[in-house]
């Protein structure tokens, strides 16, 4: 570990990470390379904040602090060259929150919602669980590099007259950053077929180098359609504050997202989480760079190992995200994954059909943000039961 990126040993600590792996895989006693946040201590200036506002001593009701919102547009001006204004953001609790409300407020039962698949497993649910029409477009997977397959996606908006387009850039779990050009076309597509977008930006911050994420909102002329979510809780490991940005540049969007959450009486989050997202914000970039060098260091030491000890393992080229896409279908009875990573590997992942699907039952999405002694160890016991 580097001298601002500190390690810890969470085990104990009631995260969901390495203490509820019993809920989701019966079994408590793995290496946890699942949920996507971070063996890190945030920034030592999130900490400060918090700390000072809990010393503070009084925790009644908090406005929004201009800071938050302002540490927030300072920071999409600096690194991703996007002008927010204060009067376009408006709260959520997380990003999974307002999918699930537009998924509600541009789509009626039975109507059809798209996505690109293999894709982050709560978007699937949002669909489902609100009884809409799942549509998957499988991404073209060469070789582990993943890209639109534009015919099949506009063909399936129109055989299905898809009302809505949840968007992951960067995608998670393949690891993608969306290159302009393509998010254009994308976005064309969803324009003549009158489809809304619903873009999830969570990871937007961490791209690997020689990548550059397009942020949607620095495309013109789709602002009527498009709402971009994102968050500082990837960026800085603060998923646990609980509070989310989203960006909405059209005024009757944003009429519309007011009166939606005045119905369910959602007004705002904590405000230890206020404090410490706007200290982030401020002044953690160089922490996120250390962060950024360490998961490429993971992500290059699995690559190489692999290519090396298990040549016919596909590992997707990790542009952005903290999370590894890996194919293992050559060394795995087909059925038989689970029991290969956690019986014999004794390790918890995400599993590649929990992203759309049997047909990525040979795939497991791997957590980079962690110590590389547990990289090591995890691909250490990958390669000896994979020979065994």
């Amino acid at each position: 570990m580097s001298n601002l990126v500190k390690y810890v040993d969470r085990v104990g600590t009631d995260c969901n990470k390495w203490d509820s792996m019993d809920a989701r895989f019966g079994d408590n006693d793995l290496m946890a390379l699942w949920v996507a946040d971070m063996d890190f201590k945030v920034p030592q200036c999130a900490i400060d904040a918090a700390v000072k506002y809990a010393e503070f001593g009084i925790y009644g009701y908090y406005k929004v602090p201009n800071e938050y919102h302002q540490a927030f547009i300072d920071w999409e001006k600096k690194y991703h060259n996007c002008e927010i204004k204060k009067e376009w953001l408006r709260f959520s609790p997380g990003v999974v929150s307002p999918i699930n409300w537009y998924v509600n407020m541009k789509t009626k039962p039975g109507e059809a919602v798209i996505v690109m698949t293999p894709v982050y497993y709560p978007f699937l649910d949002a669909i489902n669980n609100n009884g809409r029409k799942l549509v998957s477009s499988d991404l073209i997977n060469n070789g582990g590099v993943y890209t639109v397959n534009f015919e099949d996606f506009e063909q399936k908006i129109v055989d299905n007259n898809v009302k809505l387009f949840i968007l992951s850039s960067p995608h998670n779990p393949v690891g993608r950053v969306w290159k302009r050009e393509e998010l254009e076309q994308m976005l064309a597509i969803c324009r003549k077929h009158g489809v809304f977008v619903v873009a999830d930006e969570i990871h937007h911050d961490l791209i690997m180098p020689g990548h550059e994420h397009t942020e949607i909102l620095n495309i013109p002329g789709y602002t009527d359609m498009v709402v971009a979510i994102t968050a500082g809780s990837k960026t800085f490991n603060l998923a646990g504050c609980q509070n989310s940005f989203v960006i909405l540049p059209d005024e009757k969007l944003r009429a519309e997202y007011d009166e939606f959450l005045n119905s369910i009486r959602i007004k705002g989050g904590s405000a230890f989480g206020y404090v410490a997202v706007a200290a982030a914000f401020r002044g953690g970039r160089e922490w996120l760079e250390e962060v950024i060098s360490i998961v490429k260091e993971n992500a290059d030491y699995i690559k190489n190992t692999l290519a090396e000890k298990l040549p016919k393992a596909v590992v997707s080229p990790l542009e952005g995200t903290y999370l590894l896409w890996v194919d293992l279908g050559a060394y795995v009875e087909e059925g038989k994954m689970k029991e290969f990573i956690q019986d014999k590997c004794r390790l918890a992942v995400d599993y590649g059909d929990w992203f759309g699907g049997d047909r990525f039952g040979g795939h497991v999405r791997f957590n980079l943000a962690t110590s590389k002694e547990n990289i090591v160890e995890a691909v250490d016991r990958i390669v000896k039961n994979a020979k065994a």
